[in-house]
C-alpha cells in the first residue's frame, strides 16, 4: 500500500512513477538537444494544436502514442478524453484516423494504466498491466484486424469432424472478436470436446491472422499434455496436423503426466518467444497457470493444484504484455481460494490480449472476469442431441446421514489418536449426538458405510447381469485424512462386499500412500480393473472417463460447480461399451444433494475458499490506519477464532502477555483499548513473540470416534427425471401418470383406443401414444414409467397397455408384454385350430408382439423375424384365403382388450 499519497504532485508522479515504466519499455528521454530519427524515444509536453501533451511517444518519425499523466490520487481512467484532445490537435503527425492523429492513447497515475486503441469505433478503452513496447505498437499498427476478421465469414468452418454445436461455439467466438469484445466465457458441458473444439477454434485465429501468439491455459500438467496430443492428432487441413503448420510448445511433462506408452516430450518454448515477441512467431503454447504465475511474480506468488509437484525448472522472467494476442483459460471454473483467485486474475491481467475462459460451470468470478458467455452448450441439450448420456438418480436413505449418528451411554467406542493412528476401546461416559456435518470428521459408523456399500452392491449386481457387465464405479468419499479416512474404510468395505479381489477396488486420492495416482486414473480409463475406484477431490475434475456408470456421493458437497464437475464424469457416451445409454448417480443424503442443486442457479454464486490475511498483516493495517474500523472488526473476530481453537497449554503461554491467559476478554475489550490508548495497545500487538504465538498456538488433538455398535437403516429408491430436471419418487411419478392418463383421453388417441375401442389398436396407435407421452412435461417415457411401476409394485417391464389401463383403473392387473402376449395366445388358440406350419408363423408373430405390442400386415416384409421367411405372401399362403388378415386383427384386438 503506498503511504502518503495526498501531498504528492503531479510532477513528482510522473519522475517517480511513469518515467521509469516508459524507460522499461524502451520509450526513452532522449540526450537534452539531440532528437533521433528512427530510434524509439518519448519527448514530454509534446506540442498540438490543442495544448501540450503530457508525453509523445515516437517512433520511425511519427508519434505512435500520446500518454497523458495525473498525480497518483487521481484515477486516469475518464483522462483518456484529454488525450483524444490532443491527438486531434497532432496535425502534422501524418496519421487520420475520423480525425485523430494518434493512434494510440494512454492516460495513467504511475499505477494504473489505461489504453485506447482509436483506428475503430468500436475498440473499447481498456485497462492494462504495463506500456507497450515499441515493437509492440509497430507491430499492431502492422496488422489489419477488419481484413482478419472478414477472413472468418468468407471461409466456411467446414470440418468434417465437427458438430454442428461446435461450428457454434465458433461463431459465435469469432462474431464476438469481430464486435471487437476482448473477454468472452465460451461455456460447453464436459464431455462435448471443448478443447477439440478450441484446436480448430485456434487454426482459424491463425490462419486469419486474427492471432500469432497463443496461449493455452490450464490448471494441471496432465491437462497440458492432453491438450499437446490433441494438437498433435487434429487435422485442420487435409493431410496436415496442426503441429506440422504452427508451431507448439509446452512444458516439460512428468512421468505421471503421459501414458506408460507415451514417449513424445514436446518441444520447451525458447525463452526468447516469451522475452522478445516477434511478428514472425506463428505458435501455440501450452502451459499451466501455476507455472506462467512463477513466469510472471516469481515463486513466492505460487499456488498448487494440491495434487502435483511445482516446476522446479520453472524461473521468473521479464515477459512484455504483448507476448500473447489470445490467451485461452482452460477449465476456468475451478474454486480457488481467495489469494489463489488473486494471482488467477493478475496472470491474466498481465497480458494484453484477446481472453477466452472455457468452462462446463460457469462460476461468479469467471463470469465477472470474462464478462459475457458468448456460448453455452448446456448438458441437457448435449443429451436432447445424443451427445452426451442422460443419469438415472438414486436416492440411498440412510438415517445416519440424514440424522447423524446418536452414541448411548455406556457404549463402545473406538477413540482414534488422530496424530499416531492408535485405538483405543472405550465406553461413552454420557450420551452425544453427532450432526450430520461431523460424520467422517468427528465421528464414523462403519455399520452405515457397511450398508449403503451392500445397497450400492445390489444394484450393480443387477446391471451386470442385465447388461453383461460390471458397472466401472466411481465413490466419492468424505475425506483421505491420515488414520481416519473414510476413503480408506471405503476401499475396504468394498472389497469385502464385493469379494473380487485388491486390484477391483482401489483408492485414487493425492494421498502421499497413492502410488502414481494419475498412472491409476489411466488404468481406471483403460482398463478391466479396477471396477471401483474411491476418491475424494481428485476425480472430480479434468477426468476423462467414458466408461463410467455408477457415480457414488458419499461426500457433503455444497459448491454447484463441483456438484456438477463430479456428475461430468459420467456423461460420456461409452467408448469399450457403446451400448452405454445412461448413468446411475447414487445420493446417499436421500436426494437431498440432488434436490438441492436442481435449484440452484445455472452460475454459481458461490464465493472463493477464502484464505485469510495473516495476524500480522491484520495487525499492521490496524496500525497504518488503513480502513480502521473495518480492520480492527477483523482483528476482534480473529482474536475470538484463536480462542475458541487453542489447546489449554497455549492459554498457559499466553499468560506471559495477558492476565490469565484469558484471550477471549482481551478481545472483547479491544476496540475499547485502541480507542482510549491506541499506541500503548498496539505495543503489545505488535510484539513479535506475541505474534507467533497467535499465529503457531498449539491446538488440541481432534478427537475421532469410531461408532462400532452404531446401528444404520439404510434404503434406496430409484428417482425418475422429468423434462425440467425434476426428480420425482416412483409413486409420486405414478400418481402424477395417473393423473395425466384420466385428464387426457381425448387429446391422445391411443389412451381412448384402449379404453374403450381396442378394434382400432395397431401399430400407428402405439407409436403416436408412446411419441405424445415422451414429449410431455414429465417426460413419461416406456423406460420412466417401467422404472416407476418397477419400484412401486416390484414387478420389472410392465408393459404401456397394462399401465394405461391401470391409470384409468387401478384394478386393471399390470402385465409384461410376455405375459400379455402369453394371454392373447391362449385366446386365439381356443377360437382357430392351426396346422404345423402355421403354429412356425405364429411362433414367429409371436416373438414380433412381444417386442411391439402390435402387428400390421406390412411388418412381415419389414420386420427380420418375418419377412427373411418369405414375408406377407408367403405367410398369406399358408393360411386359409383371407384368415391370416382377421387373425391378425383378433390378436390386436385382444392385446388391447
Amino acid at each position: 500500500m503506498v503511504q502518503g499519497l495526498g501531498d504528492e504532485l503531479e510532477w513528482k508522479t510522473r519522475k517517480k512513477r511513469i518515467d521509469p515504466r516508459l524507460d522499461a519499455c524502451d520509450w526513452r528521454l532522449p540526450t537534452k538537444g539531440q532528437v533521433p530519427l528512427r530510434t524509439p524515444y518519448r519527448t514530454e509536453e509534446y506540442p498540438t494544436d490543442n495544448g501540450p501533451a503530457d508525453y509523445a511517444l515516437h517512433l520511425d518519425g511519427k508519434v505512435l502514442g500520446i500518454v497523458e499523466a495525473k498525480k497518483v490520487t487521481l484515477g486516469p481512467q475518464n483522462v483518456l478524453t484529454q488525450a483524444e484532445r490532443y491527438a486531434r490537435g497532432a496535425t502534422n503527425n501524418g496519421f487520420d484516423f475520423n480525425g485523430l492523429r494518434v493512434p494510440f492513447l494512454y492516460s495513467t497515475n504511475g499505477e494504473v494504466i489505461w489504453f485506447h486503441d482509436i483506428r475503430h469505433p468500436l475498440n473499447r478503452s481498456r485497462r492494462i498491466a504495463g506500456f507497450h513496447t515499441p515493437e509492440a505498437l509497430k507491430e499492431q499498427l502492422g496488422r489489419d484486424f477488419d481484413a482478419s476478421c472478414r477472413w472468418f465469414t468468407e471461409n466456411a468452418n467446414a470440418h468434417p469432424r465437427l458438430r454442428p454445436y461446435q461450428v457454434e461455439a465458433n461463431t459465435a467466438t469469432e462474431q464476438a472478436i469481430a464486435n471487437r469484445k476482448r473477454e468472452m466465457l465460451v461455456a460447453m458441458a464436459t464431455g462435448s470436446g471443448k478443447t477439440f473444439t478450441m484446436a480448430n477454434q485456434m487454426y482459424r485465429f491463425m490462419k486469419s491472422g486474427v492471432s500469432k501468439r497463443i496461449l493455452f491455459l490450464v490448471d494441471r500438467r496432465a491437462l497440458a499434455a492432453q491438450a499437446v496430443r490433441t494438437l498433435a492428432s487434429f487435422e485442420p487441413e487435409p493431410g496436415q496436423k496442426f503441429d506440422k503448420l504452427y508451431e507448439v510448445y509446452s512444458q516439460r511433462f512428468h512421468r505421471d503426466d503421459l501414458d506408460e506408452e507415451e514417449k513424445f516430450d514436446p518441444e520447451v518454448l525458447p525463452s526468447d518467444y516469451l522475452l522478445k515477441p516477434s511478428p514472425d512467431h506463428s505458435f501455440v503454447y501450452v502451459c499451466t497457470i501455476q507455472r506462467m504465475a512463477i513466469n510472471l511474480f516469481g515463486r513466492n506468488a505460487i499456488f498448487g493444484s494440491g495434487d502435483e509437484e511445482i516446476d522446479e525448472d520453472a524461473d521468473h522472467l521479464d515477459i512484455p504484455i504483448h507476448a500473447f494476442d489470445v490467451v485461452i483459460a482452460d477449465e476456468c471454473h475451478r474454486g480457488y481460494t481467495s489469494q489463489e483467485l488473486s494471482v488467477w486474475r493478475n496472470t491474466l491481467d498481465h497480458f494484453d490480449a484477446i481472453k477466452i475462459g472455457l468452462t462446463a460451470t460457469p462460476a461468479a468470478h469467471t463470469t465477472s472476469y470474462f464478462k459475457e458467455v458468448v456460448f453455452r452448450y448446456e448438458y441437457e441439450r448435449a443429451v436432447r442431441e445424443g451427445y452426451l448420456v442422460d443419469y438415472d438418480p438414486v436416492a440411498v436413505h440412510s438415517d445416519v446421514r440424514l440424522r447423524g449418528v446418536f452414541v448411548k451411554e455406556g457404549e463402545k467406542v473406538e477413540r482414534v489418536d488422530t496424530e499416531t493412528g492408535n485405538e483405543q476401546l472405550d465406553l461413552m461416559e454420557d450420551e452425544r449426538h453427532f450432526d450430520v456435518p461431523e460424520v467422517e470428521q468427528h465421528v464414523t459408523s462403519p455399520d452405515s458405510n457397511r450398508k449403503i456399500i451392500e445397497e450400492l452392491k445390489k444394484h450393480a449386481l443387477e446391471h451386470e447381469q442385465k447388461y453383461g457387465r460390471f458397472p466401472k464405479t466411481l465413490i466419492f468419499a468424505a475425506n483421505d485424512l491420515p488414520h481416519t479416512s473414510h476413503a480408506n474404510q471405503l476401499v475396504d468395505i468394498c472389497r469385502r462386499a464385493f469379494e473380487r479381489g485388491d486390484a477391483f477396488v482401489q483408492k485414487i486420492t493425492g494421498s502421499k500412500d497413492v502410488d502414481r495416482p494419475l498412472q491409476r486414473i489411466r488404468e481406471f480409463r483403460n482398463r478391466p480393473l479396477p471396477g471401483i475406484v474411491v476418491s475424494v477431490d481428485m476425480m472430480s475434475t479434468g477426468v476423462d472417463i467414458p466408461d463410467l456408470e455408477f457415480i457414488v456421493l458419499l461426500r457433503p458437497i455444497k459448491s454447484r460447480i463441483l456438484f456438477e464437475q463430479m456428475l461430468g464424469r459420467g456423461t460420456r457416451k461409452g467408448e469399450k461399451h457403446p451400448d452405454k445409454s445412461h448413468f446411475t448417480v447414487f445420493d446417499c443424503f436421500g436426494g437431498s444433494l440432488l434436490e438441492y442443486f436442481r435449484k440452484a442457479t445455472a452460475i454459481s454464486a458461490i464465493a472463493p475458499e477464502r484464505v485469510a490475511r495473516t495476524i500480522e498483516e491484520v495487525i499492521n493495517d490496524v496500525w497504518s490506519n488503513r480502513d480502521r474500523e473495518y480492520n480492527i472488526c477483523c482483528l476482534v473476530k480473529r482474536l475470538q477464532r484463536i480462542n475458541k481453537e487453542i489447546a489449554p497449554e497455549g492459554r498457559d503461554n499466553l499468560k506471559v502477555f495477558l492476565p490469565d491467559g484469558d484471550l477471549g476478554r482481551y478481545a472483547q475489550g479491544l476496540p475499547h483499548a485502541l480507542n482510549q490508548d491506541f499506541v500503548a495497545t498496539m505495543k503489545l500487538l505488535r510484539d513479535p513473540d506475541f505474534q507467533k504465538l497467535l499465529t503457531d498456538f498449539p491446538r488440541p488433538k481432534r478427537v475421532f470416534y469410531v461408532a462400532i455398535e452404531s446401528q444404520d437403516t439404510v434404503s434406496s429408491e430409484v428417482l425418475i427425471r422429468d423434462a425440467v430436471g425434476n426428480e420425482w419418487t416412483p409413486g409420486d411419478y405414478i400418481k402424477a401418470f395417473h393423473a395425466f392418463v384420466r385428464e387426457n383421453p381425448d387429446q391422445i388417441q391411443a389412451i381412448g383406443i384402449l379404453l374403450n375401442r381396442p378394434q382400432d389398436w395397431g401399430m400407428e396407435a402405439l407409436v403416436d401414444l408412446q411419441s405424445k407421452l415422451a414429449v410431455t412435461k414429465l417426460r413419461f417415457t416406456v423406460k420412466n414409467l417401467q422404472t416407476a411401476y418397477g419400484a412401486r409394485y416390484k414387478k420389472a417391464l410392465v408393459d404401456i397397455i397394462s399401465m394405461i389401463k391401470h391409470a384409468a383403473r387401478e384394478g386393471e392387473p399390470l402385465l409384461t408384454a410376455e405375459e400379455r402376449v402369453e394371454k392373447v395366445f391362449n385366446i386365439i388358440r381356443s377360437r382357430y385350430e392351426f396346422s404345423y406350419e402355421q403354429q412356425n408363423w405364429l411362433a414367429r408373430i409371436r416373438e414380433h408382439l412381444v417386442a411391439n405390442l402390435s402387428i400390421d400386415p406390412k411388418d412381415f416384409d419389414e420386420i427380420p423375424v418375418l419377412s427373411r421367411e418369405g414375408g406377407w405372401q408367403k405367410a398369406r399362403g399358408v393360411f386359409e384365403k383371407g384368415r391370416l388378415r382377421q387373425i391378425l386383427q383378433d390378436f390386436n384386438q385382444s392385446i388391447a382388450a
